[in-house]
């Protein structure tokens, strides 16, 4: 995105420090030549294979052996990653949490052996880490639902597509959603489901949704491919009788909104926050100070700019 927001605390700049300090078991620390695990919570998202290919282009830069590992959204298979990752020679690891609560458990063994630890797009529990490097998920959830509050004229029935229960980004989307709503009392929830960030997931969950509330006239997704399968469940009754606002900015979501059939996504730059958090290692494993928290900002993209996202 145009707009990157740093803020540096002194706990995070002292626990980066501290970890570089510590954490590549060598004399003099560069991030040259050191084998950094990314691990990704699933790379059958569209989204985090722009967060890993962000990734991949700045560790060439950087010199860094970036090793991503895909968890397919098990947590127990993170777990047994991040296991590996804390003896096989890394020297840094980048996580994206499959769920953020479960993250400080599996994070223990890369606590132990002293490795400098950066989160992209979810938090990860009470682990202190060196940066976390995230997009504005409340204010783009609040920005998705007075997107589509405003449509609707402020009164009308929506449902909420939620994502991977206990993850930072579901949590603070929803914040944000509910922020956004509370402005607009006459738009009333009728229902708020987990579809898990997966197209599939969302039909058949947006499908059951709208033949028990066939009045629905807006949804909220809190990913793109959550709403491109409401829009599949709508069939020709997307962009028209029923509108669906999606957050992430990604390709498809950006053709859906160009044929009329998305109302607007929250625009996010998943290969900025995977360049940021490669840059964010490479300074810990180089003993520079590094920014607790990089927030990269979001916009909302619907038919009014979506020519500047598209080519």
């Amino acid at each position: 995105m145009k707009n990157i927001v740093r803020k540096t605390t002194a706990l995070g700049l002292g626990l980066a420090l501290a970890l570089t300090a510590t954490g590549c078991n060598r004399g003099e620390t560069s991030a040259e030549g050191g084998k950094v695990t990314m691990a990704i919570s699933t790379l059958n998202n569209p989204f985090f294979v722009d967060v890993r290919d962000g990734a991949k282009e700045e560790a060439a830069k950087s010199g860094i052996e970036l090793n991503v590992v895909d968890a397919q959204n098990d947590s127990a298979t993170q777990a047994n990653q991040l296991a590996t990752a804390a003896t096989d020679g890394s020297v840094g690891v980048i996580i994206n949490a499959v769920d953020s609560d479960a993250a400080s458990a599996a994070l223990a063994p890369v606590v132990s052996a002293k490795l400098p630890i950066v989160a992209v797009d979810r938090s990860v529990g009470e682990t202190k880490v060196a940066s976390f490097v995230a997009s504005d998920n409340v204010a783009g959830g609040e920005q998705a639902a007075k997107a589509l509050a405003e449509k609707l004229g402020g009164k009308g029935k929506i449902i909420i597509l939620e994502g991977v229960p206990g993850a930072s980004s579901t949590n603070e989307r929803g914040e944000g959603f509910d922020k956004g709503l509370a402005a607009y009392p006459d738009i009333e929830v009728v229902s708020s489901q987990p579809a898990n960030y997966d197209r599939a997931k969302a039909l058949d969950v947006a499908t059951n949704l709208l033949q028990g509330n066939p009045d629905v006239a807006g949804v909220l997704a809190m990913n793109d491919e959550m709403a491109l399968g409401a829009i599949q469940a709508l069939g020709d009754k997307a962009g028209k009788s029923v509108n669906v606002v999606g957050f992430d900015g990604t390709d498809d979501g950006f053709k859906a909104v160009a044929s009329g059939k998305l109302l607007a996504t929250i625009a996010q730059n998943p290969a900025e926050l995977g360049r940021q958090s490669v840059q964010m290692a490479a300074k810990v494993l180089n003993g520079e100070s590094v920014e607790a928290d990089v927030a990269v900002a979001v916009d909302t993209v619907n038919a009014k700019n979506i020519s500047e996202y598209t080519k």
